[in-house]
Formats: structure tokens, sequence, C-alpha cells
């Protein structure tokens, strides 16, 4: 197929919307567990459990639906999330055609997914026993629990498929004590599973990778537990493996304009498909905690610039109380001083990580750290400036270490009869 020439399939699959869930013989897990009733009733969803139309940020219930057709794709600004399984993928096979069948039949599944529903109506266990089930079954019986999922596209897909690429995918510099494993690092497509359950989170990311079998393989993935961000003015701000609240100023959903600045995508900014869109960069920070944890606590407080216990800032009373750079209170070289808007002219970037420990080394160290995720307008004139300050000069930089590193263009939003990068191929 040559670059110009449509596909038969540019037109995409006549799914149900968000708000009528797929029927058949077929029972949901939110079923299973008694969830029916007006309250979960899925025609009005967005109005029975207070969703803001069109933001993607809103928190839902405990087992609750977060809705997946929206302006802006879920799992970004949506209240994050305790656990996450994030997967990096390649292509396997080039051809155009393929590659959107796979994203609509993605999209099929990852919406039935969010709404507490099996990949097909009966997969696990109601189809032909004699051939393998349409859906792997681990989460049956198991609600919604605010399962997002998220797709990425990193520069190696639009090479591959002979698309342009947006100017965001540039690659990143390499940054002082950058020790990235090409094995954990890069990849065509990403797809992050948010939820509160883990296990509801690894079906997703198991599913969707078995259906994309043929087409796409897994590079690379992440497992992570306890946010290190809040997303939302809702949540409280989280630990880190140091044991410093982490997130204190990041970007929230309630801040529209501030999510317009800085994340989402603006006309004129490139083609016109990632206009709603964001960038996704993704970097997996080992934390040398034996290191740390030798370390006294006035010694940590100075490194970080925050106290430990509060949150507040040196120098402050409070953890929301407004750090001030003009005094001596806060180090020159304290992390918190050198990732601030005040050091970088303004940047900002939402950020949306997790704490992860994979084991040991086998050298007696936890193979424990951070798992940074950021969303941002544009990571050369955002992440770039911020890393690298960090890295030339943060005294945090003696106790982590950097070892993989991707970026990927997130499209926006998926359409009432869309689908997941959709945009890209008309």
């Amino acid at each position: 197929m040559s670059p110009t020439q449509p596909s038969q399939v540019d037109t995409p699959p006549v799914d149900p919307p968000a708000e009528a869930p797929p029927t058949g013989g077929g029972m949901s897990r939110r079923r299973l567990l008694g969830y029916t009733g007006a309250g979960v009733a899925l025609a009005g969803a967005g109005a029975a459990i207070g969703y803001a139309a069109g933001s993607s940020g809103s928190p839902a219930p405990a087992g609750g639906v977060v809705p997946f057709r929206d302006t802006h794709q879920a799992g970004i600004v949506t209240p994050a999330q305790d656990r996450l399984h994030f997967v990096s993928l390649d292509l396997t096979r080039t051809d155009r055609a393929e590659v959107q069948r796979m994203l609509q039949k993605w999209t099929t599944a990852a919406e039935r997914m969010t709404l507490g529903q099996e990949t097909t109506d009966n997969g696990a266990v109601g189809l032909n026993k004699y051939a393998p089930p349409a859906d792997t079954g681990e989460a049956l019986g198991l609600p919604a629990s605010s399962l997002t999922l998220t797709v990425g596209f990193g520069a190696s897909f639009f090479s591959k498929l002979g698309l342009p690429m947006p100017p965001g995918l540039a690659p990143l510099p390499t940054f002082t004590g950058d020790n990235l494993d090409p094995a954990r690092s890069g990849g065509d497509l990403c797809l992050q599973a948010c939820s509160d359950d883990p296990q509801v989170a690894v079906h997703a990311v198991r599913n969707l990778v078995r259906i994309g079998f043929g087409t796409a393989s897994v590079r690379w993935s992440q497992l992570g537990f306890g946010r290190t961000s809040s997303t939302s003015t809702a949540q409280q701000t989280p630990r880190n493996l140091f044991g410093f609240k982490d997130g204190t100023n990041n970007l929230k959903a309630e801040e529209p304009d501030l999510l317009d600045q800085h994340v989402w995508i603006q006309p004129g900014d490139g083609p016109d498909w990632m206009t709603g869109g964001t960038y996704l960069v993704a970097r997996r920070i080992r934390m040398h905690v034996e290191i740390w944890d030798r370390t006294s606590l006035d010694e940590q407080e100075q490194i970080i610039g925050r106290a430990k216990g509060e949150g507040n800032a040196l120098g402050k009373a409070k953890e929301f109380d407004t750090a001030d750079f003009s005094t001596a209170d806060i180090p020159v070289d304290a992390h918190i001083r050198l990732a601030s808007a005040e050091s970088l002219n303004g940047v900002k970037i939402l950020r949306r990580g997790y704490n992860f420990v994979d084991g040991s080394d086998g050298s007696g160290h936890l193979d424990a750290g951070l798992f940074f995720l950021a969303f941002m307008r544009n990571p050369q004139a955002q992440f770039v400036p911020m890393q690298r300050a960090l890295s030339n000069k943060d005294k945090m930089m003696e106790y982590v270490e950097h070892t993989g590193s991707a970026v990927f263009a997130v499209p926006p939003g998926v359409g009432e009869r869309g689908y997941w990068g959709g945009q890209l191929f008309t």
C-alpha cells in the first residue's frame, strides 16, 4: 500500500458507544459482584457518577468505571490509581491495514474491559470448549476498578509505517549519568493500564497483547505500585521509596488552563491529528535505597529540599506553603529547587509515576525505584531542560540511576465510533 493510498479499513468498526455496553449472554465482572442498579446503569453513566464532560479527569467511585471515550484519553489527568502495568511493543508486521485492524480490535476490547466486562461476551468460559478461550479469565468476578487504558506511538512506529512523525518525538539527548538499557528503552507502541486492582490491570495488558499477536510483540514491560504523584486535588500526596512526599506541586485535573498550557497539544503545535493529545516520557529510575538508608535525616532533607514528615519546603510550616527560593533555607542543589518552574522559566509537566520493586540485582541489593511517567505538550521544551538541570546539578543524582527511557505520542481521545490512532490513517 502506498503512503498516500487509504486503506480499506480506514472506516472504523461500528462499535457501541461507551454509554451502552455490548449486550449478549456474557456477564460482566460488575454483575458478578452485584453492581447492577440505577447507580451504575451505564446509560447516562457520566451523569450518574458525576464525570466532567470532556475531561477524563473526574474520580470514579470504588469499583467504578472511568469513561473510555472522551476528548482526551483516560489515564492522563484521571485521578491516579494505585496500580500500573505498562508495556512497550514493537510491530512485527508493517502493513498499514493489519496495524489498523489491530488498533480497532484493541479499542473494542479496551472499552469492554474498562466497563468491567470480558474482551468478548462469554469469552472466558462460554464459547467453544475445544478452542482457547477468547478471554484469559483472571478478572472474572472483579469490578472495573477504575481501569484506564492509554495508547501511545513511538518514533519507530511512524518510520516503519511510512507516516510523518510528530515533532515532539525527536530523540532525547543523552543526559549525565544515564545508564540506559536498550532492552528497557524505546518501542513502537505503548499501552498503559492503571487500576485500583493489580489483577485488573494485568488482565487488560495480557489480553491486548494477546489480541495483537502476529502484528505486535512485547519489547519490555513494567509493573508499578503505589502512585508517586497526585493528579487531582482530591488526592493526598503519596510517598516514593525514599520516604518523601512526591508530587506536591504537580499539575492537577482541576487546572484546565494550566493543562492547556503545559500538557495538551494545541492547534499549530504539530499535525492536526495530535491536537488534544500529548506526549509521554517514560523513564525507569533505579533508586539505590541501601545507600539512601544510610544517609542522615538532615542530609536527606537537604537533598530533597523538604521535611520528610510533613512534606513542607524547608523554611515553611505546611506541605502546600509556597517554597521561597530567595532564601538559603533550600540548598542550591536541592531537588525541588532545580525541578521548580521558578528555576526552569515556567516549565511544568504532569507527572504520573509509580514505585517499583523488581526483586534483587543478584548482589544483595533491591532492584527498586521510580517508574517515571510524565505527560507534556513538548518534550524538547519541557522535559529536556528539566532533566539537564537535574542530571548536572541535583545532589539526589548520587542516589539514582536512569536505566530505561522512551517517548511516545499520545493521540487525543476516541470519538463515539472511532478507534485508537484512527486519526493517524485519515
